[in-house]
């Protein structure tokens, strides 16, 4: 889609949102509403497309979808839940937990 009024999902999303409740309310003669249509499913395609995209990155991000829980020192927690009360020293990430 390479029309130039579409710049960003964002403002797609709003514009067909505009749409969307201009038809619903049904006041607009035919030929406005058919216009309306047309361009609400040109935005519609827009929107899908950029989504479609945005999920590709996140799954090459993610190592094609696999989801792992977040190494424990970006988690948050920085010492094994043992090793806060004297059971000893806390493993750090291993090299498994640190992807990129």
């Amino acid at each position: 889609m390479d029309d130039p009024n579409m710049k960003d999902f964002e403002s797609a999303l709003a514009e067909l949102e505009t749409i969307v409740r201009t038809l619903e309310d049904g006041q607009l003669p035919l030929e406005q509403s058919l216009a309306h249509f047309e361009r609400g499913i040109a935005l519609s395609r827009f929107c899908h497309t950029r989504l479609e995209d945005a999920e590709r990155r996140v799954e090459l991000l993610t190592e094609r979808g696999e989801t792992r829980p977040a190494p424990a020192a970006i988690a948050g927690t920085t010492t094994a839940p043992d090793a806060a009360v004297g059971g000893g020293a806390a493993e750090g990430p291993t090299d498994d937990d640190l992807r990129f």
